[in-house]
């Protein structure tokens, strides 16, 4: 499953935004949670107890610190609380099962001081736990919701919604993955070299839909969620740290960049969407655009191309583009053609239209949409009447237009996208007025 961008802000990827009027306290919390579940799962070994018992920490730390004050090791205190909810529970273990005892005190030994390991540790567990959620004895689908929980936080509704499915198939889902990872007794450690190849591809595919739901959070009141953004690109950084060679985890680490670089010129006062053809341009982060460039520069130079690379190129393309009219139209209308081919799906075809729409005029982008309609991957999702409403308006079929602009409105969770769908079927109704 691929998560795409809004059809309207056709910038290759999703990507997140500074989040206004967060708590402090409750933005440390999300940063921490999964590096403190990664540590506490490698030291007893229980994944699915291991996540209660880090629960349990954010909630007494939720309820503490706005009144105690955070503590000097924040990241060493909440693991110390997990652990002793996770020491509780194989006591409680021990005691009902009449075994498993020396187990237990062997783990005690090996316990080092939580204040020992912080955030500086040449170990990361995240990332390490990252690499065991994609295990093999998951589906793909079952690795990356798992990660998206464990790692990313996103909540059971959150990743439902970015698969396309109900809430209750996802929490079954999710279930039988952290069953499956009990089961499989895998070690808490990186896998070797070959195994390691082997979840790679599930690896990237995760920390593409933790940045995508960073960059438009597919419900609620925000455009974006900053904090997933952040870690995806923080964890795509430490897989290319461990793989500098490979091309298509270059890429991605690059698109994220290209993509994330655009943060403050998205969003207006307000929090509302800004299209990328209106964005103020001096506001995009240029330290992040040449990074990207340089990552993908180097990459594309290596011979075989992957998808990452190529919507990075993409991405590359609408960054170099000093005004929108300079954008160079036509080389990304062929990126797109290439990435479709390469990686059949409905939302690059949503992107491909746009851009042939650029090129070519609203018709031919049109002639792309409408064979969608029995695209069951999309089920009348938003965007392909988002797009449409994009394409008539573009045409001059303005009743059309608008029509499709408010059936978008009406279809998507995101409050922020639906009042700029809202918006636009009120501007182009006013046209219409107008004469």
């Amino acid at each position: 499953m691929t998560h795409s961008p809004s059809p309207l802000d056709p910038e290759g990827l999703r990507r997140g935004e500074r989040e206004p009027d967060v708590e402090p306290e409750a933005e440390l919390l999300r940063t921490l949670a999964p590096q403190v579940l990664g540590s506490v799962v490698r030291r007893f070994g229980d994944f699915a107890s291991a996540e209660d018992a880090v629960q349990e920490a954010l909630l007494a730390a939720a309820m503490q610190w706005p009144e105690q004050g955070v503590p000097q090791h924040p990241r060493a205190w909440l693991i110390q609380v997990a652990s002793r909810r996770m020491t509780d529970h194989v006591r409680r273990e021990i005691a009902r099962r009449r075994r498993e005892t020396v187990v237990f005190e062997e783990r005690q030994h090996d316990l080092a001081p939580a204040a020992d390991r912080d955030a500086a540790t040449a170990h990361d567990d995240t990332l390490i736990l990252l690499f065991m959620c994609a295990h093999p004895a998951l589906s793909e689908h079952a690795a990356i919701a798992l990660t998206l929980r464990a790692v990313g936080g996103l909540t059971t509704g959150e990743i439902a919604s970015a698969f396309l499915v109900p809430e209750s198939t996802m929490a079954q889902r999710i279930s039988r993955a952290k069953q499956a990872i009990r089961k499989s007794g895998v070690p808490f450690s990186l896998p070797g070299e070959a195994e390691r190849e082997q979840r790679l591809t599930a690896v990237l595919h995760i920390l593409y839909l933790i940045f995508s739901e960073g960059y438009v959070s597919s419900a609620g009141a925000l455009l974006t969620r900053a904090d997933l953004a952040t870690e995806a690109i923080r964890l795509a950084r430490a897989v290319h740290q461990l793989l500098p060679q490979h091309a298509e985890v270059a890429g991605l680490l690059a698109l994220m960049l290209l993509t994330d670089a655009r943060r403050d010129a998205r969003t207006g006062e307000q929090g509302e969407l800004i299209p990328l053809a209106e964005q103020d341009r001096t506001r995009w982060h240029r330290g992040a655009i040449d990074e990207g460039l340089a990552l993908i520069s180097a990459t594309l130079s290596r011979g075989a191309v992957g998808p990452y690379q190529l919507q990075a190129a993409i991405a590359a393309l609408h960054d170099e583009a000093a005004r929108a009219e300079d954008t160079d139209w036509p080389q990304i209308l062929a990126l797109y053609g290439l990435l479709e081919r390469m990686t059949p799906n409905p939302m690059i075809t949503l992107n491909r239209a746009i851009a042939a729409a650029m090129v070519e005029g609203p018709a031919a982008g049109l002639a792309l949409v409408d064979p969608l309609d029995t695209d069951t991957r999309l089920g009348g999702h938003y965007r392909l009447d988002a797009v449409r409403g994009h394409l008539y308006e573009m045409a001059g079929d303005l009743e059309t237009a608008r029509r499709h602009y408010l059936a978008a409105a009406g279809k998507t969770a995101s409050i922020p996208e639906r009042n700029y769908l809202t918006t636009k079927a009120a501007t182009v109704g006013e046209r219409i007025a107008g004469g």
